[in-house]
């Protein structure tokens, strides 16, 4: 049994903030209610240009990016060797497995006719060379992938039940021998379906604004993007839980996340600029259009971090560290939105605006999420004992 791991059990779960998410995430029921009942069509303003809104681009495009701290942190921790950071993995997987939680039933929601999700799993049905079977077959067992290696906190929670003992101990030594291929599988498959997010854009050809379609090196900046937005999550989770609980801060932990963070951010943005260059779009920069001010955006979002993280006191300060990190966030979701939705053109005679139940939908995943989050923090031992954190 691993000791290093607690549950905030002595916290009150029904607080004022969680009854108030709780709330938000019961609206937005109403209107998936509503959804399902008389169709997509009666809750959204998508149309045949605009085939996917806000939903797809936020629960699927950014969600899934923004739960790759688990997919981050397994990369830094068992391939680098890095185990200094092994504390930080629960939280972590904690948050993956919500995010690609969500982001799957974000994709069930947007199905036109959801009642045939289904044949994407029968070989029969599918078409092999369709990038977005690819993605979705990916993201349904990558999913499974994060429910096993979630599987001991809740087997070490199970322990503590009165007659379960027995049944926990003999499914956590089960476990325990075949966990490093769920590991290995917990690092493949987000790589594989985060590139694949980024061939979506190979796909749309014309119609994605030519500083967003960088062809053959799209699959490399949307895995680079993953990896930052999981990394700086893990940060931003961290910090608000040190505030939000006063528990003892990680700092020392976060440092060194900063410093990986700076490596990746520089890597995208220098891949990025070059290809530019080397394809004659730099002049696109300067058209002063809502593309050309977009990209100025997120490159100043990109470059915060990358300019605070470069000082070894800013990265010992919490406060920077989160400052970076909340950056670092704006900066990957922005870039994803942009590309498949901002300036996004499919031709003339078409526009898009999310309707209002659209945005609160949205809304009302991201509050359930929280909510389930602090349940989970508060129920099964996932954050690090303060004392083993602090050594």
């Amino acid at each position: 049994m691993n000791h290093h791991y607690q549950a905030l059990d002595n916290r009150p779960l029904f607080t004022p903030f969680f009854l108030t998410m709780v709330a938000i995430a019961a609206l937005g029921v109403v209107f998936l209610s509503i959804r399902f009942v008389s169709g997509i069509g009666s809750v959204t303003n998508l149309n045949g240009g605009y085939a996917w809104g806000i939903w797809v681009v936020y629960d699927i495009v950014v969600g899934t990016a923004l739960g790759c701290g688990g997919y981050a942190l397994a990369v830094t921790v068992y391939l680098f060797n890095k185990g200094k950071y092994h504390p930080l993995i629960r939280p972590a997987l904690a948050t993956s497995l919500l995010g690609y939680g969500f982001a799957a039933f974000g994709a069930f929601v947007d199905m036109g006719r959801y009642w045939n999700a289904y044949n994407m799993f029968l070989p029969w049905q599918v078409n092999p060379h369709s990038v977005m079977l690819e993605v979705g077959l990916c993201v349904a067992t990558y999913i499974l992938v994060l429910v096993i290696e979630f599987s001991p906190t809740v087997l070490e929670w199970l322990r503590k039940q009165t007659g379960w003992q027995i049944q926990a101990d003999a499914w956590r030594s089960r476990l325990d021998k075949a966990l490093f291929f769920f590991i290995a599988l917990g690092i493949l498959l987000p790589t594989m379906h985060q590139s694949s997010l980024g061939s979506f854009l190979i796909a749309m050809g014309w119609k994605v604004h030519p500083l967003w379609q960088t062809l053959h090196i799209q699959p490399l900046l949307a895995v680079l993007s993953a990896f930052t937005m999981g990394f700086a999550i893990v940060i931003f989770e961290g910090s608000l839980l040190t505030t939000g609980f006063k528990r003892h801060p990680e700092t020392h932990l976060f440092s060194g996340l900063g410093r990986i963070i700076m490596g990746l951010i520089a890597a995208f943005l220098v891949i990025r600029f070059a290809y530019l260059a080397v394809a004659g779009k730099l002049g696109a920069l300067f058209a002063f259009d809502l593309g050309s001010l977009m990209f100025w955006i997120e490159t100043a979002l990109f470059a915060y971090p990358l300019v605070v993280l470069a000082s070894p006191r800013a990265r010992e300060n919490g406060k920077q560290l989160l400052y970076a990190a909340v950056s670092m966030i704006l900066a990957g979701s922005l870039y994803r939105f942009d590309a498949f939705l901002v300036t996004f053109n499919p031709g003339t005679g078409y526009s898009y605006f999310p309707a209002l139940p659209e945005v609160i939908v949205t809304v009302s995943m991201i509050a359930a999420e929280i909510a389930l989050f602090l349940f989970i923090v508060k129920t099964f031992p996932v954050l690090p004992r303060e004392d083993h954190a602090a050594a």
